[in-house]
C-alpha cells in the first residue's frame, strides 16, 4: 500500500467484489496535455471542452476545476457554444444539482463531492478522491513551470503519469 502526503491526494479504493475478498488498491493516473496546435494555442479552454465532451460522451461525471470564478463563467460560456452539435450539460457549482450534473465547474472557493475524473486548471495538484485527474499545460512557460512541480509530486505520490501533445 502506497503512503501518501498528508492532505495530498489519495487513490479511490474500489468495493470489493463476490469474487476478490478484499478492497484492489486502483493506481491513479495523471494525464498531462500539453497545448501545441494552434486551434487551442488561441483559446486553452477550448481544450477544456473538449476533454468534457469526451468525458460526457463515455459516461463518466467530470469535475472542472476552475482557477477562479471569471474562469468558471468563460469556462460555462464556452462548453455552451464551442460545438453546435454537442450538448454537454454543466454548471457552476453551488446548488442542489451538482450531484446529478455530469460536468460541474468548480471555483476555487465551492465545496463540492469527489468525482473519478478531475479536469485541473489549478496551479496546485487537485485535492480529494479520484481515479484520474487530466491536467491542462498551458504554453506560457512561467505556467509550465507549475505543471513540473505538480507533475513530479503525481509520480511520486504513486501517480501513473502521462503526457499528451495536443
Amino acid at each position: 500500500m502506497h503512503s501518501f502526503p498528508s492532505g495530498l491526494i489519495r487513490p479511490v479504493l474500489t468495493r470489493p467484489s463476490p469474487l476478490v475478498p478484499r478492497p484492489c488498491l486502483k493506481v491513479p493516473r495523471a494525464d498531462f496535455y500539453l497545448i501545441a496546435k494552434p486551434r487551442f494555442r488561441d483559446d486553452p479552454l477550448l481544450l477544456v471542452c473538449e476533454l468534457a465532451k469526451k468525458a460526457f460522451e463515455s459516461g463518466q461525471p467530470a469535475l472542472i476545476l476552475a482557477r477562479s470564478f471569471d474562469q468558471a463563467e468563460q469556462l460555462d460560456e464556452k462548453l455552451w457554444e464551442f460545438d453546435e452539435d454537442a450538448f454537454i450539460p454543466h454548471q457552476i457549482a453551488g446548488d442542489d444539482d451538482d450531484a446529478i450534473t455530469p460536468v460541474l465547474i468548480a471555483t476555487p472557493e465551492s465545496p463540492t463531492a469527489d468525482r473519478a475524473l478531475v479536469i485541473n486548471l489549478r496551479d496546485e495538484c487537485a485535492p480529494g478522491l479520484f481515479e484520474r485527474v487530466l491536467e491542462v499545460v498551458p504554453t506560457d512557460e512561467d505556467q509550465r513551470l507549475g505543471s513540473r512541480k505538480r507533475w513530479t509530486t503525481y509520480k511520486a505520490a504513486g501517480f501513473e503519469v502521462a503526457k499528451h501533445d495536443m
